[in-house]
């Protein structure tokens, strides 16, 4: 039994650029994934993953031919019931015909609880191509591909149309078949430079070099590096820096077999137009790599790409600045139509785009964005006339030809077409910065009125949509809901506003019985689950429990009392009186405690009127802290009652016979739970 490279290649039309790197790791890992379960590799072997827009391939080394044979036992019927007067009784007989046997053919073991028959024999392991056939079928099957393309007469169906199959092991063709073809050892190299050169591989590892003779990168991550590293050249040539997010590398990465970065411009013209749209027309539409100087002032060039690594590469340049040209000059186009009306003149179109059925349009939005921005404004004492403007003006753009033609430049355009229409500077910086942040990581607005507006935004959102029960599930969050969430969060983290309040005058702001009547309550909720998650990537997750269990409303203030509660629990008294604490709730919660005066006079016993002294003698100090928002000493002071609450709970009964005394006792461990609470729940430390 040999063991040998096997390659496998499925080749096809041009694949989904933008899906292209998942597909050949899903292709790769199902092929792996079967062979392993098959035991025809080990799972700790190295496997190699190709895609280019025209294959998919899999190189896994160290494969065997076959499968090794198996010893194997069928068992039968047990020996006590096998036999009946000498003969095979019902059960042995009906075991004996449906395996073929005769009596003589079994044996008897022991299986751990009795004895059985049964039947040991040797299985013949299957062949590679055999095994290969099913689990071939099986990765083309699980391939997540939303949409499936049928071709010509075949009756086949897969993302896209295949026209050959490579399967080898070492230098021997596996006889498999997919899609109505014979597996063989011939390929095709680049569709332009090698246009009709078959390229016949004679050995599995030769695959990958074969390939780059023939103009073809097989290896997706290093035809990526290498778009990089001629990028990088190009600007250091030019000392300029190139605009690109990541997903633009991949998609660039997955148009092309063979890349080579040629340098483009267009008129100097164009720059007039601002250079997010320039950006993203040539990101999006051409796929190019816009430039900017060391000011990060866009440049009248860009970068491209190209699939063929041409003798004359002018023509192709000169290609591609007529298409750009075009692109921009449709821009251009948009801009100056756009800045001929002004943002306010747009707002009665806003009724005629619906945001949802259910709540309105986008004007209707506008008028609650308005008054939730100023309440917003008001509890922050920053200036509510240009607040109020730049709600009112946040949704103009998009009936605007430019965000009609890329809705990512919403917010974007409004800032320069309130700048066009002389709105004061703060109101179009605030206009852009309502929609921020847009993502995880992504910035808070940097201004007041552009933080009020963008709360107030994804508020009006949050509240709207669940109220009318469009509540996120699993991976199912179609108004991105989460995100407004964290975007919520990051703002409050950072500013004095009582996010209760907020929902509170939000939800008020929609007309009567719209929303469901919980829909506060539950969306606090909501977002305290979010801030838990947000915050346990900086804090240990009893930390955070601790500050959320009370139920903060204010969250500027969490910073401070995380940091409190991370210090304090490092004290020595810390986890006994968390401990405490977790006592004290449950014996309120058992007894079915109902809140009383408490008449210290009454107190009797040694212990418990020293804890009620001490309780006192740190009140004063707690409240103190808590006024000037020194959580860290409002839960240091906390450690001087150890010795008490101690001394209280070896001393006396609290669950005592007496009614009187025990509701007493009750309500001095009730005041001494509030003191433990003052700051968090510190019952969740451990």
């Amino acid at each position: 039994m040999k063991k040998e490279t096997l390659l496998v290649e499925l080749r096809t039309e041009e694949l989904p650029p933008n899906v292209l790197e998942r597909l050949g790791k899903i292709f790769a890992s199902l092929i792996f994934e079967g062979l392993v379960k098959e035991k025809l590799v080990e799972e700790t072997v190295d496997y190699k993953i190709f895609a280019t827009p025209r294959r998919l391939a899999v190189l896994v080394p160290e494969v065997q031919s076959e499968q090794q044979d198996q010893e194997k036992i069928k068992k039968g019927p047990s020996v006590a019931i096998g036999m009946v007067d000498g003969q095979p009784s019902r059960a042995l007989q009906g075991f004996l015909n449906s395996n073929h046997l005769s009596l003589e053919d079994l044996s008897i073991v022991h299986d751990g609880k009795q004895e059985v028959y049964c039947y040991q024999f040797v299985e013949k392991g299957l062949g590679l191509a055999t095994i290969l056939q099913p689990i071939l079928e099986n990765a083309v099957k699980k391939l997540p591909v939303p949409k499936l393309m049928h071709w010509g007469d075949k009756s086949y169906n897969f993302v896209r149309p295949v026209h050959g199959l490579v399967t080898m092991l070492g230098n021997e063709v596996l006889p498999v078949h997919l899609f109505g073809f014979e597996a063989g050892n011939k390929t095709l190299g680049h569709r332009f430079m090698s246009p009709h050169e078959v390229i016949e591989i004679n050995h599995s590892h030769d695959y990958e070099k074969m390939l780059e003779k023939s103009h073809v990168m097989a290896n997706f991550g290093s035809r990526k590096e290498s778009i990089k590293h001629q990028i990088q050249e190009k600007c250091s040539e030019m000392n300029a820096e190139w605009v690109a997010e990541e997903s633009l590398f991949d998609e660039v990465t997955g148009l092309v077999e063979w890349p080579v970065a040629l340098l483009g411009t267009f008129e100097p013209e164009f720059l007039e137009v601002p250079p997010e749209c320039l950006i993203l027309t040539m990101q999006k539409n051409q796929k190019y790599f816009p430039l900017i100087n060391s000011e990060k002032k866009l440049l009248n060039s860009f970068l491209l790409i190209s699939n063929i690594e041409s003798e004359n590469p002018k023509e192709v340049i000169e290609g591609n600045e007529r298409v750009v040209r075009a692109r921009l000059s449709d821009a251009a186009f948009f801009y100056d139509v756009d800045k001929k009306v002004s943002l306010e003149s747009r707002l009665p179109a806003l009724d005629n785009v619906i945001y949802h059925n259910k709540i309105g349009s986008q004007y209707d939005r506008v008028q609650r964005l308005m008054q939730i921005s100023v309440f917003i404004a008001h509890q922050l004492g920053i200036d509510e006339t240009k607040v109020r403007r730049a709600a009112q003006l946040a949704k103009a753009d998009l009936v605007t030809e430019m965000v009609g033609e890329f809705p990512e430049l919403q917010g974007v355009m409004g800032k320069y077409y309130a700048l066009n229409d002389k709105e004061d500077i703060q109101v179009a910086k605030a206009i852009e910065e309502h929609y921020w942040p847009k993502f995880a990581n992504d910035e808070l607005p940097s201004s007041e009125i552009g933080t009020a507006v963008s709360l107030a935004d994804k508020i009006e959102t949050l509240v709207g949509i669940w109220g009318i029960g469009l509540i996120p599930t699993g991976d199912k969050d179609p108004y991105a809901l989460r995100r407004s969430a964290l975007g919520i969060i990051r703002m409050l983290l950072e500013n004095p506003l009582n996010i209760r309040e907020l929902l509170t005058f939000a939800y008020q702001a929609f007309p009567k019985g719209l929303l469901n009547e919980n829909t506060v309550a539950e969306v606090y909720q909501f977002i305290l689950t979010r801030l838990a998650i947000y915050l346990q990537n900086e804090y240990a997750h009893d930390v955070v429990t601790a500050s959320l269990a009370n139920q903060p409303e204010e969250f500027n203030q969490l910073p401070a009392i995380l940091s409190a509660i991370a210090n304090f629990k490092n004290l020595p008294e810390a986890l006994a009186l968390a401990e405490t604490n977790k006592r004290v709730s449950n014996m309120l919660k058992k007894s079915d405690f109902s809140e009383s005066t408490l008449d210290h006079n009454k107190l009797q016993e040694k212990a418990e009127i020293a804890l009620w002294e001490s309780i006192q003698s740190i009140s004063d100090k707690i409240e103190k802290a808590l006024q000037s928002k020194d959580y860290q000493k409002a839960l240091n002071v906390l450690a001087e009652m150890k010795p008490k609450v101690d001394a209280f709970f070896d001393e006396v009964m609290v669950m005592s016979q007496d009614q009187e005394v025990r509701q007493m006792r009750l309500n001095l461990l009730n005041l001494l739970a509030k003191k433990l609470n003052a700051v968090a729940d510190i019952s969740h430390l451990n």
